[in-house]
């Protein structure tokens, strides 16, 4: 079976609280992007065996696709092995979730090979087991999700906007951001339902007024090459620019393709992953 596994960008990243345990509460709006892995899965009669085609993707218990692997055949008692080829274009430790939409894509083809009858419902509690974003990345598109991810209502959808991904040549660690992050002193929150009704008015000098991120000074603070990333981006005629996730990924909203296009050539001189896509 093949699946494509979709990346993610944060058009919005609050954090409102945090639990007792340590998690962060957000609150977020997620937007699918049309770049994306492939994921081949198939029955075996034991094991887990799992490739990739870039060789610095640990093939083992490490990986994502693996651990979802093995929760589904303990969780649902499958009686048998899985074979998972991933064919990976998602730059890794990049902010854009490429880790958690390929456990996803296990999680919907093992339901699939398996003929398990499991409801989105049920697939989007197992892949919180795996990790945060695996539940937003079962549902896809355009939500709001809020809890520590886990909860994804969909939005109206905001497909078909260029987008520009530059990602330096340094991953950035998802635990250490956050523990960077001081809630006390955030001076301003999103303004998520104004960002939300801009997107749906698809206006996108609203939409680019109110998208904010505010584990971006956390990442920035470290690496002050991603403001000049983001400086550029605006140069070069992105109407709004932000960081994904943890970053490093910054990305630039365009309000048409040859704008996005001649970014892309300018950013492609300087950096080795640049990527011009769309929204999904």
């Amino acid at each position: 079976m093949r699946l494509e596994a979709h990346a993610k960008i944060n058009l919005s990243l609050d954090i409102v609280g945090k639990r007792e345990d340590g998690y962060h509460l957000l609150e977020m709006v997620m937007q699918e992007i049309e770049l994306h892995d492939v994921v081949e899965i198939d029955k075996a009669d034991k094991g887990i065996t799992l490739s990739c085609n870039k060789e610095y993707i640990p093939c083992n218990a490490k990986n994502t696709a693996y651990k979802a692997a093995a929760m589904m055949i303990e969780r649902c008692g499958i009686n048998g092995g899985v074979r998972i080829s991933i064919e990976k274009n998602i730059p890794v430790a990049a902010g854009l979730a490429g880790g958690s939409t390929d456990a996803a894509a296990v999680i919907r083809g093992m339901n699939e090979v398996y003929a398990l009858g499991l409801s989105q419902e049920e697939m989007m509690g197992l892949g919180l087991k795996v990790g945060a974003d695996v539940p937003y990345c079962l549902v896809g598109g355009t939500a709001l999700c809020s809890g520590i991810g886990e909860i994804v209502k969909p939005l109206k959808s905001f497909s078909g906007i260029d987008v520009l991904l530059v990602k330096p040549a340094f991953g950035v660690s998802t635990k250490d951001a956050y523990m960077g992050f001081e809630i006390d002193k955030v001076k301003r929150h999103v303004s998520t339902r104004r960002l939300i009704s801009a997107m749906e008015r698809r206006d996108l000098d609203a939409v680019a007024y109110n998208m904010r991120n505010l584990l971006e000074n956390v990442t920035l603070r470290k690496h002050p090459i991603l403001k000049t990333i983001k400086e550029s981006l605006s140069e070069h005629d992105a109407i709004g620019t932000l960081m994904s996730g943890s970053g490093p990924t910054v990305y630039g909203i365009f309000k048409n393709a040859e704008d996005a296009g001649r970014a892309e050539g300018f950013f492609k001189d300087k950096y080795r992953e640049v990527i011009l896509t769309k929204t999904r």
